[in-house]
């Protein structure tokens, strides 16, 4: 931690997306009373699927699912916030045998739209609206601009399995039935967002995933100026890893994940990396990777009871105290 500063509160920020970065927003809101703890979210902007694609495609917004995921999970816990954060995620359903325009679209994606229409700046309308939330700490977007993903898949089309061929989209990525062997934003190097920089410069925590790795953890590091920051930021970095694959992660072990951060980013460096015992079993690949990475690999029960692969918030946060609270 920066001793230097007169306020001596812990800056994290949290890279990701979706339900992965959700659940660590969770988890670092539980934490932030007793740590002390100043949080703020960056958030992909690649989304192309459902109600953010839609409005994408139709109104020219950045994609706002993530970031309405990312605002509502760090909503206060007074009645009158969490009504508000429910209604944000209040899904209109059709009406009638008619096409319908609002059904799909969460509430919280038209305000968040709304509020960068009216404002004119995606950070100014995402602090507004944190405000109407009560959120406990920031959340900013990525870029300023959207992103597209694009990969390069091996055996998308089961004919030719052994066949490479580009998977154009986020969703489309995302559900590929093909080995993601690499993926890149388009356009190359977009601008990154100049408060989202600051964050970086001025952390004591940089945190990865979990979450979607090809689709929301690795985009991060392709955006040129924010993965410059990470590498010169003084801030200690702590990666949580997936507790189960999904469709764009098929075939890559828990170490490659790890591999693969090294790979986009050569000089990004990790001191911890958070695993849950069960998903990792034997840990010893994991160490090594861990150990490439120069971090030290910490297993904790961090999934929920039922041992579904979601990462329970509680057990999360609890986890996170004494890594987040140790002296440096």
């Amino acid at each position: 931690m920066n001793l230097s500063r007169p306020d001596r509160r812990q800056r994290v920020v949290a890279f990701g997306g979706g339900h992965g970065l959700a659940a660590s927003l969770r988890a670092l809101r539980r934490c932030a009373p007793e740590l002390d703890l100043d949080i703020t979210a960056v958030v992909t902007v690649g989304d192309d699927g459902g109600s953010s694609g839609r409005l994408r495609l139709e109104r020219g917004a950045l994609p706002p699912g993530d970031l309405r995921q990312a605002l509502v999970a760090l909503a206060a816990e007074e009645p009158g916030t969490r009504r508000s954060a429910a209604l944000f995620q209040h899904r209109f359903v059709g009406s009638g045998p008619r096409p319908d325009p609002l059904a799909g679209h969460a509430v919280g994606n038209l305000v968040l739209c709304g509020l960068m229409e009216l404002l004119g700046d995606p950070v100014a309308a995402l602090d507004h609206a944190a405000a109407m939330l009560g959120a406990i700490g920031r959340v900013l977007p990525m870029a300023c601009q959207p992103v597209g993903i694009e990969a390069r898949v091996r055996g998308a089309d089961p004919r030719r399995p052994s066949a490479v061929q580009t998977v154009r989209g986020q969703h489309a990525v995302a559900v590929t039935d093909g080995r993601v062997e690499s993926v890149r934003l388009t356009p190359e190097g977009p601008i990154a967002c100049p408060q989202a920089v600051a964050a970086v410069r001025e952390a004591d925590w940089l945190i990865f995933g979990p979450g979607s790795w090809y689709t929301s953890v690795i985009p991060h590091l392709l955006v040129p100026e924010l993965a410059a920051a990470m590498v010169a930021s003084p801030a200690r970095r702590l990666v949580t890893l997936n507790l189960a694959n999904e469709a764009e992660t098929l075939g890559l072990s828990l170490a490659d994940h790890l591999a693969a951060l090294g790979w986009y980013l050569p000089g990004l460096t990790v001191d911890v990396v958070l695993a849950d015992g069960k998903a990792v079993g034997d840990p010893e690949p994991v160490h090594r990777a861990a150990e490439s990475l120069g971090a030290r690999l910490v297993l904790a029960p961090v999934a929920v009871p039922d041992g579904g692969p979601q990462h329970d918030p509680a057990a999360l946060g609890a986890a996170l105290v004494p890594l987040l609270g140790a002296d440096r």
